[in-house]
């Protein structure tokens, strides 16, 4: 009996054998594109190449290796936190390798092959192992539906299916709505609760935390964390999120939702969700696009301790 426990625990139940990375990357433009245009992906922009990640296939593997405009990438998402991240492969400047191998606090969690250091996938940083310390570089991501990030990239990249691993993508196929068979992965639709879905923008040494029930009822936040007064908007997609800095030609800018776009009442500018000002005084200015994560309560504030909650 000693013996079957230790071998469940010791090499079934090992993370990296209970979800697999794909055996090939495939990625492939709009015109070849196999993915559902409503299903969330985490989408990154390096030196004017795009790509796109579904979640529902991200989840299930927790990491995708790609390179990007020459860039080693490791994209990561780890479904109980329902963080999405994307990081450097480049670590003391060689490419490194990593392999999932459990939990922290219920975050996924990554050890390198090089020094066998354990790295969390919410902040990049390792926490053990000789690299202690060190933080991986983070690109710049966005959360949002396929269809509104091909409007804003339509010469994308996207990520397709592994065949290899379709039933268990089949069984990701609600997680993008907050509907799990597991506890841990499922959402509570109240606010302020451990499983809650939020909003979380760190700024420097400050932090905020935004409860995502508001902004579907108001589909607008606006907010000024320490010298950086902020904008959340929701799509009519209701899914689709973008953070800005309200801070244009040295101004901070007021604004109020109107339909498809939304209006500054400085000038009476019409903006639209890309954060572009199309008609008005400040035509063809944009805002500066501010990094907002949605993830569980219970995974945002453990990992930001500072972080204060919006009420408003």
């Amino acid at each position: 009996m000693y013996l079957i426990v230790f071998y469940v625990f010791t090499f079934q139940m090992e993370a990296d054998k209970m979800f697999y990375q794909p055996t090939r990357v495939i990625t492939t433009p709009l015109s070849s594109n196999k993915i559902p245009d409503n299903k969330l992906v985490i989408g990154v922009v390096i030196d004017s190449t795009a790509s796109a990640y579904p979640i529902q296939l991200i989840g299930y593997h927790h990491q995708v290796v790609d390179t990007l405009h020459g860039n080693p990438i490791m994209v990561t998402y780890c479904t109980v936190c329902r963080t999405g991240r994307i990081y450097s492969l480049i670590v003391n400047g060689k490419q490194e390798t990593f392999r999932l191998v459990g939990m922290d606090h219920f975050n996924a969690m990554f050890e390198d092959a090089t020094t066998k250091s354990w790295w969390r996938q919410s902040t990049g940083e390792c926490i053990a192992g000789p690299l202690k310390g060190y933080k991986l570089k983070e690109f710049k991501s966005e959360q949002l539906i396929l269809s509104a990030w091909v409007r804003i990239h339509p010469n994308t990249q996207i990520l397709q299916p592994d065949p290899l691993f379709k039933e268990e993508f089949e069984q990701m196929d609600t997680y993008d709505k907050g509907i799990s068979r597991g506890d841990l992965t499922k959402r509570d639709t109240a606010s302020w609760k451990n499983k809650s879905w939020v909003l979380g923008i760190q700024d420097g040494a400050n932090a905020k935390t935004y409860d995502w029930n508001q902004l579907t009822k108001q589909r607008i936040i606006q907010d000024s964390l320490p010298d950086n007064p902020i904008i959340i908007l929701l799509e009519n997609d209701t899914v689709s999120f973008h953070a800005y800095s309200r801070v244009v030609n040295n101004k901070v800018l007021t604004f109020h939702k109107n339909q498809d776009s939304f209006r500054d009442l400085n000038t009476g500018s019409t903006w639209n969700y890309d954060g572009v000002c199309i008609e008005g005084m400040l035509k063809g200015n944009s805002l500066k696009r501010v990094t907002c994560y949605q993830e569980f309560l219970h995974s945002w504030e453990f990992f930001h301790p500072q972080s204060v909650r919006f009420n408003n």
